[in-house]
C-alpha cells in the first residue's frame, strides 16, 4: 500500500481544479446599521430581493437597510402572530364537549384497570 501512495503531494491540502472559465454573477453590496451604530455591508445578487432587516454577522444585532445616502429606508415590522398552544390545535379539532367526554371515558377504564372503579371521584 505504501508503494502505491501518492508522493509529493498534500491529499485534501490543495483543490486540482482550476478558476478557468468560471464567471461570477453580478451582485450588489447593501449597509444595513444597528441601533448601536454598528454598520456592516452584506453581498447580494444584482437580481435578490433585499431584506429590510439583516442580522449582524459580529454582534447578531438587527440591523436596518440603508439608502444609498446612508438614511435608514422606512421599515414596517410584521404584526407577530399569535403562537398557538396544543390546546389550540386541539380545539380547532374537537368540541369542549367531546374532550370531556373522551377524558370521562379514559377514566373509567383507568379506573377499571386498577379496580377503583366503583369509588366516587
Amino acid at each position: 500500500m505504501a508503494d502505491r501512495s501518492l508522493r509529493g503531494m498534500r491529499l485534501g491540502g490543495q483543490s486540482l481544479q482550476s478558476e478557468e472559465g468560471v464567471v461570477l454573477v453580478d451582485r450588489q453590496y447593501r449597509s444595513y446599521v444597528t441601533d448601536d451604530g454598528e454598520r456592516f455591508v452584506v453581498t447580494f445578487a444584482a437580481d435578490a430581493e433585499v431584506p429590510e432587516v439583516w442580522y449582524s454577522p459580529k454582534s447578531g444585532n438587527e440591523g436596518r437597510l440603508l439608502d444609498d445616502e446612508g438614511a435608514p429606508v422606512p421599515y414596517e415590522a410584521p404584526p407577530e402572530k399569535h403562537q398557538r398552544t396544543h390546546w389550540d390545535m386541539l380545539l380547532e379539532r374537537r368540541s369542549r364537549e367531546e374532550l370531556e367526554e373522551i377524558l370521562d371515558e379514559r377514566l373509567r377504564v383507568l379506573r377499571a384497570r386498577r379496580g377503583t372503579a366503583n369509588k366516587d371521584r
